[in-house]
């Protein structure tokens, strides 16, 4: 007898023969998966109908982030794009292709060898988080639990690691100035947990990702690189999280969105970015970006 744990629906239905449910800790039903359909399992799982983010046409500002061709050896080669405000724009490619380290390099975390990246027209110190902080950059990294999230760590804490220069004065921590941003956060974002005291590793994954999403939109950034947001989460927060995603793009946010994910990106995206072998392989439009063509030009661009 095999117990198969998995959020994957496609696999559930390839390989059970039965199916049961568990939401907020209880037993919602078990069922033969014969009498059961991918919608259905859904609505048990989330306890209602789960819908695709719909796009919606959105009024498109000026240019927020500036990347000129940029370069790191043996890994990025000449890239150049663009985010404006209120725009999302999709980074696709496959495993490998250089989209995570384009993050990394954007951020600060890892340097480059060439080029520049601009934020509202002014150029940003490379190799520098803190510049990029700054100059108001926000990044959800694609391995929240290794690059995100201290276990140990309470949900309060984690939500404003980001946020000292608000939380301290004088080097001393505020402790009811955490406690607000990260209650404030917390019902915003409607993080599930019994107290903002809790550690962050009790948390599922959905609620683990707004942690990690919350620590960023407190402070207000004006770019906000999403580097799989909805990897490894249940779908109801997925959904969630993409409509989020709309609603920070409506308040005038630019965004990058980069994802594996071909639904995600082609049901968010305003503009799509297809990265192979470290440089971008095709900038698409709206109209002109199907699955076929992502995959396309990420395995032969």
């Amino acid at each position: 007898g095999i117990v198969f744990v998995s959020h994957w629906l496609e696999e559930v239905f390839a390989i059970a023969d039965r199916v049961t449910v568990l939401r907020d800790g209880r037993l919602v039903g078990t069922e033969a998966i014969a009498n059961l359909d991918h919608d259905k399992v859904i609505r048990m799982m989330v306890g209602r109908e789960v819908r695709e983010a719909e796009h919606k046409p959105r009024p498109i500002g000026d240019v927020v982030m500036r990347v000129s061709n940029l370069s790191r050896d043996g890994l990025l080669n000449d890239i150049s794009f663009d985010v404006r405000a209120g725009e999302i724009v999709g980074m696709s490619g496959l495993v490998g292709a250089g989209r995570s380290e384009l993050a990394a390099c954007i951020f600060g975390i890892d340097s480059y060898d060439n080029g520049t990246i601009e934020i509202a027209g002014q150029p940003i110190r490379a190799n520098d988080p803190k510049a990029a902080i700054d100059a108001g950059i926000g990044l959800v990294p694609e391995d929240r639990r290794r690059q995100a999230l201290v276990g140990l760590m309470t949900v309060r804490s984690n939500m404003t690691l980001s946020l000292f220069d608000q939380i301290t004065r004088y080097g001393f921590l505020s402790s009811q100035r955490e406690e607000e941003i990260a209650a404030r956060e917390m019902k915003s974002l409607a993080v599930k947990a019994s107290s903002s005291k809790v550690r962050v590793s009790t948390l599922s994954g959905g609620n683990q990702q707004k942690v990690v999403l919350g620590r960023w939109l407190a402070r207000r950034p004006k770019v906000l690189i999403l580097d799989e947001p909805t990897k490894g989460i249940d779908v109801g927060a997925k959904s969630e999280i993409s409509d989020l995603i709309v609603r920070l793009a409506e308040s005038g946010m630019a965004i990058l969105l980069i994802s594996s994910e071909l639904p995600e990106i082609l049901s968010l995206s305003d503009r799509v970015l297809v990265m192979r072998s470290g440089r971008i392989s095709a900038k698409l439009t709206r109209a002109e970006a199907t699955s076929e063509t992502i995959m396309s030009y990420a395995t032969t661009g």
